[in-house]
């Protein structure tokens, strides 16, 4: 990995934690109300203490630890979803993290970053849900998050420790050959992605495990499928596992 001190040095704006409540309208249990924290919180390697998941099947653990979501894709829901505007602020999507300068076409998978005082990795974009349209009573939320890969990340966390609103953002480690989460986004959504381009991308270090599994088995998919082209194009993947 190629260091790249200081080129991604940015604040964290604010941090989000949240237990367990039922997610209107079916009651149904969800981590992703939060509120802010101002002073600083523990990071352990399964993620901010005092937050918690209600799904974890699907949500936490060590490849999605925590979850950063730019401030700046809030302005774009907002305009897409101008009935909703005013709930749409960081947080509401249940991230842990917020801050302005980082998005997705800037952030690596395996970017390594110091967040005050712990050590944090890019794993993997987060996949948005139906929980989005329940939480913002807004159908179709989710839909346009994946269209228009407006989806934040998770890191995995290296080296525990503290960090806290206010706290400096500092890139540490970068891949040789960087990936964007936009670009590895564009080729998840592509009906048929090109098979170097997912060979390439499933070779991506730090890119989560499950990710990678996905890859793997969309592009063995489509080897077979090569010489039939009026086969349909598979499915976008569920959401990887972890």
């Amino acid at each position: 990995m190629k260091p790249a001190r200081g080129k991604s040095a940015v604040r964290l704006a604010a941090v989000f934690v949240g237990g367990i409540r039922p997610l209107p309208p079916e009651g149904r249990p969800t981590g992703m109300f939060k509120a802010p924290v101002v002073r600083a919180l523990e990071v352990g390697v399964e993620g901010l203490a005092g937050d918690a998941q209600a799904d974890r099947r699907v949500h936490g653990g060590p490849e999605k630890a925590v979850h950063h979501y730019p401030a700046e894709n809030y302005r774009r829901l907002a305009a897409a979803f101008p009935h909703r505007a005013e709930i749409l602020a960081p947080g509401v999507l249940g991230e842990n993290l917020s801050s302005h300068g980082l998005t997705e076409d800037r952030v690596c998978i395996g970017d390594v970053l110091r967040i005050g005082r712990c050590v944090l990795q890019v794993s993997q974009p987060r996949r948005p849900c139906w929980k989005i349209d329940h939480r913002l009573d807004a159908p179709g939320v989710a839909q346009h998050v994946g269209q228009h890969g407006l989806t934040g990340w998770y890191y995995r966390v290296l080296a525990p420790g503290t960090l806290g609103a206010s706290d400096t953002i500092e890139q540490l480690e970068r891949n040789a050959q960087p990936v964007t989460l936009a670009r590895l986004w564009a080729a998840y959504m592509a009906a048929r992605p090109a098979l170097d381009e997912l060979d390439f991308l499933c070779r991506t270090p730090g890119l989560a495990p499950g990710w990678v599994r996905s890859l793997t088995e969309r592009m063995e998919w489509l080897r077979r499928n090569a010489t039939r082209c009026a086969q349909p194009a598979p499915p976008t993947p569920a959401s990887p596992p972890r």
